[in-house]
This record gives structure tokens, sequence and C-alpha cells, in this order.
């Protein structure tokens, strides 16, 4: 068998197969080819980026074992000798520095070790009647055999059979769009009248941002995750310090870094993440927002319009925002609140709202009085995180998108929405929940405070800001119409911070092109709308161009965003995964599989052995 991808997704698999070992046939041996030209388990998470680039997750609450029979990421770096000294971990073995404590946001270089530490042990632990083999390669093709077997195609020649395949590719990466064409082609033309002008696509890895001059202006679109990975390479990662702490921390430039001025089409900042009160396993407990509230809402709608998918705005929307609701009303009043006597008030729904859409009702008469909001918003922002997620109403409030996941996905898959609320959602709520819930942690918003007074960071724009190129200035250009007039910034690069959606027809890996072609896989499509992802069934096998599941493949994680949702967390210690069940669905399908293959293959040899015994003479 293979597995295509061998990231934290397809480490998963492979734990799964090492569980699941002992339900294969007797005398049957299994023989793991995993592909990847990475590091087993890393994926992205590269254990040889810089150590300023963090993970937006508290490192106790992430783990690689879920059933907690393995460290998770802090206890194994603590395990590992780690030892924080300032921002910085080392491994000294010793008692100097800190114990790394259950709130540290840790490097994701050191993430990318603990996942190839749980690969190393995972490998070790193997029974006997399971052998993995790694190839340092990239799978470039997937052919079908006559015998129903599997050719995968790697990049440097070989093919390997297999009986069975497991896609786990993980994130992907855009095919151009006439966008990007557009702007690569203005660098290209215009490059001999500005030296500096650059354009970014991607800042993934990091070192593609060496090429942005000191002393230049780089546009970067996005304030999300992605857009502080950005910011910290282009400021610590350029030799610049932070000193002090929160409100009071200051940016000590060492005159290497370029000005670096944010947008993007709302310009509002991520939320920092909340003081963590809830314990490594702690969640807040729904009452209204619910799988079961969820389910009655597809039966009501079946039996009133003969369709179970339902409205995001109009039907789901409104629970969440009752429970978001709930939480800020038990956090505002510190005391428990009786479900059965909680009801939404006008209040707490702008409260929430409000939230929801800060920018609702505002206009700007000009960028002065937009940054002003925007500084204004980051400080009241980062003074509720300050209070934790228990005490303050807000951050119990947003914490609530977060433990409420389940229901959402209840709603959400494998086309629960109707297709235009379906658009709606991802177009509009995703990127919502994003920005309120999941969030850096507070001191990468207290970094940009600290760089937006030292000058080194600034707005590009304001709300509804577009980009365009200034053949005329040889430079970017962000406008802005404000009623004071419109306001334009330039710049000399320009960077796109974020990540690609998978999107089957317009991913330019060419693995996924060759399966597309061959029919083997379709994009996932909910009516006319298509989210992006693979269309699986619930065992997680691809459906083929014919409609019908392609039997012994699966894929699991970001291939299948689409009808799955929210694929890319990783597990938290001691809750249950969708992450993990996901894994362990498709590998107890092979096991199955595999069973029901041995049992027909020994029926066939005793039939052949009685019509042979029967034929002598």
């Amino acid at each position: 068998m293979s597995v295509v991808g061998v990231g934290p997704r397809g480490l998963s698999v492979l734990q799964r197969i090492s569980d699941l070992a002992d339900r294969l046939p007797e005398g049957y041996a299994l023989e793991v080819h995993l592909i990847d030209p990475g590091d087993g388990g890393q994926g992205s998470h590269s254990g040889r980026q810089p150590a300023h680039l963090l993970t937006n997750t508290v490192a106790s609450q992430v783990t690689m074992f879920a059933d907690g029979r393995g460290p998770s990421f802090t206890e194994w770096a603590a395990g590992s000798g780690y030892r924080e000294f300032g921002a910085a971990f080392y491994p000294t073995g010793g008692d100097a520095g800190d114990a790394v404590g259950e709130h540290a946001y840790l490097p994701r270089q050191m993430l990318g070790a603990y996942l190839s530490w749980v690969f190393d042990h995972t490998v070790r632990g193997l029974p006997p009647r399971v052998g993995v083999v790694h190839h340092r390669d990239r799978a470039v093709d997937i052919v079908v055999r006559d015998d129903g077997r599997f050719d995968v195609h790697l990049e440097k020649g070989f093919v390997l059979a297999s009986d069975y395949v497991f896609l786990t590719t993980g994130h992907g990466r855009r095919i151009p769009t006439e966008e990007d064409r557009a702007h690569e082609a203005f660098a290209r033309e215009y490059g001999s009248r500005n030296p500096r002008l650059l354009y970014c696509p991607t800042p993934y890895p990091v070192d593609v941002l060496q090429e942005i001059a000191p002393g230049s202006t780089v546009a970067v679109q996005g304030f999300g995750l992605t857009a502080h990975d950005v910011i910290s390479e282009l400021t610590v990662g350029r030799g610049g310090q932070f000193h002090g702490t929160g409100p009071d921390m200051e940016y000590r430039p060492s005159g290497r870094e370029p000005g670096i001025r944010l947008f993007s089409r709302q310009c509002l900042p991520f939320s920092a993440r909340g003081v963590n009160q809830k314990g490594v396993t702690g969640q807040h407990r729904p009452r209204f927002f619910t799988k079961e509230a969820v389910h009655r809402l597809q039966e009501e709608a079946r039996e009133r319009r003969g369709d179970p998918r339902l409205d995001f705005e109009s039907e789901v929307l409104p629970l969440l925002l009752r429970e978001m609701g709930y939480a800020y009303r038990t956090a505002r009043e510190q005391r428990p609140v009786a479900p059965e006597d909680y009801h939404l008030t006008a209040a707490e729904r702008r409260a929430v709202e409000a939230v929801i859409d800060p920018l609702r009702g505002r206009r700007f008469a000009n960028q002065r009085a937009f940054t002003d909001f925007f500084v204004d918003y980051l400080v009241g922002d980062l003074e509720h995180a300050e209070l934790g997620n228990r005490t303050s109403p807000v951050k119990a409030a947003t914490d609530v998108v977060r433990d409420t996941r389940a229901a959402l996905r209840e709603a959400v898959e494998f086309g629960g929405l109707t297709p235009a609320s379906h658009r709606t959602f991802n177009g509009t709520y995703v990127a919502v929940m994003n920005r309120i819930a999941f969030g850096p942690p507070r001191h990468r918003n207290h970094q940009l405070l600290a760089l937006l007074r030292a000058g080194i960071v600034d707005l590009a724009g304001g709300p509804g800001c577009r980009v365009s190129a200034d053949p005329d200035a040889a430079r970017f250009a962000i406008g802005t119409d404000y009623p004071d007039g419109p306001e334009v910034r330039h710049a000399d690069a320009l960077v796109i911070a974020r990540l690609d959606a998978f999107v089957p027809g317009h991913d330019r890996s060419p693995l996924i092109g060759n399966l597309l072609e061959r029919g083997l896989v379709r994009p996932f499509a909910n009516g006319s709308f298509e989210p992006g992802g693979l269309d699986i069934d619930e065992r997680g096998r691809p459906v083929t161009a014919s409609g019908e599941p392609l039997d012994a493949v699966w894929a699991v994680g970001c291939p299948v965003e689409g009808p799955r949702f929210y694929t890319h967390a990783l597990p938290r210690q001691g809750l249950a995964s969708q992450f993990t069940l996901d894994a362990d669905t498709a590998v107890r399908d092979m096991v199955d599989h595999i069973r029901r293959r041995d049992d027909t293959t020994r029926e066939e040899e005793h039939a052949g052995a009685v019509r042979k015994s029967v034929s002598v003479p």
C-alpha cells in the first residue's frame, strides 16, 4: 500500500495502521510505502524553518496522541530538555531558563521536530507484520491496472505497485490566476525602472522574502497568521528586536527592514487568543448549538420543504449567536446561568454582532480616521485577551466558535447547506470565524502595535481598498475611496499573505491534474457551488467522474476540505478528534477490505482444492 504525503495526516494513517494491524488476517504482511520528499511527519511544519515562526495554538493542547498514549507537544518538549530563555527555546537539558509552561506558544520548527519524533516512535513500534519504506519523492500519477491494483508513479521515474492508496497530500498551491500573471508581468516589465519591484504570490518558504530590499516598501495583503509570519520574517528575521512585554513592548530596528504596509478586503486585524483559563482539555459545553439541535433543524427542513439542507444565516447562525450570547452573559456575570432560563437579549445580540462585524454602521472620513480606529480596536481586543477566555465576555463568546466545531461540521459537511447558503458561508462566515476565534497569540498583536508605534508597519488602505499596478510610478498602488477623497499608498513589493484553498481544477499539483484527467477523482460540488476539495463518500473514498466511489483509495485532510469542514486542525489533548476519526475510518475500511479479499481467496482456494480432489481418478 502507498501513503501519498507524510505530514501529520499521513502520520495519523500510519498510527492507525499500527494500532489496527492485529485485525489483519493471520499470516498477512503489509508493506507501507510512504511518499514524501520531506522528513516524516512534518509536512508544512518544517523543522528547518526560522525559530521566530510560531504555532497559533497553546502547545499543551496539541498532540498526535488524542487517546493519551503518548506525549502532547508540551510534554514532549519538556521531556526533550527544552527550556525557555525569554522568547527562545533551547534543548539544554539542564535547570537554566524556565520550564515550558502549558500556556506557551512554541516555534513551528519545534512542532516539526515533535512530529518527526512521533513518526520515528510510530515506525519503531510497528508490529513485525508491518514494514515501512520511505520514498523521498513526490507522486505525480496513479494508474489503475487491469487487475484492479494501482501503479503509483513517482517524480523520479520509479513506479510503485500498490493494492491500496491513501491521499494525504496536505495544503495545495494554486495555478497562477489572471491577477497573479498580471502582477508578475508588471514586475518583469517595469523592473528596469524600479529594481525593488517584486511580486510574491506566496511567502512560503519564507526564504523568498529575502528578495525584498531593505529600505523598500512592501505591501502585505492579509492580516491573518500568514501575515504575522511575513511581518516576523521582515523584522526579527532581519535582526530587529522586541523589548518589554504587553503594552510596554517596543521594537528596536536593525536598519535592514523594509517599510511594511498592511491591507485586506476589510482591513481588520485578527483577534488575539485569550489567556486560556479552561485548562488543557477544557471547552465550552454547548447548550443550544449542538449536533442534536442541527439534526432537529434538518428534520424540520425535510418536513417543511422536502429538503434537509439548511440555510446558514436564517437557521444555523441564530443557534450560534444564542450560544455566543450565553457564554457572553456567563462571563459578564461570572456565575452559572440556567440554560432553560436563557434568552438572547437585544443588548447581547448587538454585542455579539459587533464582535462578528465591528465595521457595521461605521464610516471613516480618511485613512487617518481609519488607522485610529484600527489601533483602538487592536488595543481593546488585547485588553479582553488579557482578561482570559472565561473572564472576558468577548473572548468567552468567540471561544464558542472554536468549541462548537462538531455542530458546525454537522450543519455544513457533505452539502448540508443549500448551495447558495454554502457559498455565503464559505465567502463570508469562514473568514469571520477565523478572524475572531483562530487568531495569533497575544504577544503577536502586542508586537504589531509596537511596530506601528515604531513606524515600521502602517496600513496601506482601509475597508474596500484595491491593489493595482501604477506604470508611471513603477510601483504597486493600494487605493481606498473615502468621503474626504481617494487615498493611494505605493509599494515596491507585493506579498500575498494567505494560504491557498485546495481547489482541484486550479491546483498546480501534477498528481491532482492527472487524477482529474483520468476521471479517478472529481471536484466536490454542492449543486451549482464548488467549494473546493475532492468529492468523497462518508468512508473517505474519492468519488470518480462517473459518480462511483474509487475502491481501495482514501483521501483525508486538506484534499477533502469542501465535503468536510476544518480538516487542518491537529488533535487536542484528551478530546475526541475528527482528525483521528477520519484516519481511523479509512484504515478500518482498508483492513475490512483486506479481510474480505482474504476470505474470498481462501474460499476460492478451498473450492479449487475440492474440484481437484473430485477429479482425481
